[in-house]
């Protein structure tokens, strides 16, 4: 249900629906795609059952983090600025050690452009810039609305409030679902463990923060519950993606390493820094930043 006076115009609602279904097709799709790499998992793919596995755990994690809002008005500024920062940090180390490190190294083990560091070097960061590029082009061509912003992207107004912001999570969180995928495809099964597990610990504090900036964007209590759940759904899907795309060929493994971890280094810059930072609080936020950056460090060194 959409908070009042937010409503398309009328003259937008022959262009709203049919985006809607397109976009309802477009899920449809996607739906599909994760049944069918499901049967396959099911029938003896480790790295796809370990990807689905580990998105799913996001996901769940995400929603978990959205159950205190049936309970509390709103977190306060300082705690969302300190979980925004947290989160960026969990991913920034999530990039570093279980993304670009590992991309490295598959690079020269493939022996990509001759495998030496250089050529490994070039291969991963042309990979991380088109990874933040793909992310750049999503955000300007869907229309989309952020907490900090407002609505961007073609052709926004034509679309009603609740979607744009579903769109704008959808973006932020398939970066970390492609990561597990592409994690479990180039990591051994520990240290994709770890990264799934840094993630899902990332995402309870998002699921939370989500949830609570749409109840005070006006959306009641059940809907924003409701959507920050929503929010985690694409995770699974983005893993398995990623883990099946990775999976068919040893030599696009370092590129997709790289491709992820710019995608989420994209979603740090572009949209969780920024808003940690927007409301004074920087301190607070930089110090969760710290503080999940370790935490993720510790457990990609300890448990990979």
């Amino acid at each position: 249900m959409l908070p009042p006076n937010l409503a398309a115009p009328d003259a937008a609602v022959t262009t709203w629906r049919w985006r809607t279904w397109l976009g309802l097709a477009i899920a449809g799709a996607g739906a599909l795609i994760l049944l069918f790499q499901v049967w396959r998992a099911l029938r003896g793919d480790p790295v796809v059952a370990g990807a689905l596995l580990g998105g799913s755990a996001a996901a769940l994690a995400t929603a978990l983090g959205t159950l205190p809002v049936l309970l509390s008005q709103r977190l306060s500024d300082r705690v969302q600025d300190t979980l925004f920062g947290f989160g960026a940090g969990v991913m920034l180390a999530a990039s570093a050690f279980s993304l670009v490190i590992p991309g490295l190294q598959a690079a020269r083990a493939a022996g990509v452009f001759g495998g030496g560091p250089w050529s490994a070097g070039a291969v991963v960061g042309l990979a991380i810039v088109a990874g933040a590029v793909a992310l750049l082009a999503l955000d300007r061509l869907l229309p989309h609305e952020h907490f900090i912003k407002g609505r961007e992207g073609a052709a926004a107004r034509t679309l009603r409030r609740t979607w744009l912001f579903v769109i704008a999570i959808a973006l932020h969180n398939l970066p970390e679902g492609l990561a597990i995928g592409v994690g479990y495809a180039g990591n051994d099964g520990l240290r994709a463990n770890a990264l799934a597990m840094g993630i899902a610990i990332q995402d309870v504090p998002e699921g939370l923060v989500v949830a609570a900036a749409l109840l005070g964007a006006g959306y009641r209590r059940a809907v924003a519950v409701g959507l920050g759940i929503a929010s985690g759904l694409v995770e699974p899907l983005g893993a398995v993606a990623g883990a099946a795309i990775v999976g068919y060929s040893a030599a696009l493994l370092p590129w997709g390493l790289g491709f992820a971890a710019g995608a989420m280094l994209y979603v740090i810059s572009h949209e969780i820094i920024p808003e940690s930072h927007r409301k004074g609080h920087e301190a607070s936020a930089t110090a969760g930043l710290i503080v999940g950056f370790v935490l993720m460090m510790m457990l990609d060194t300890a448990l990979g």
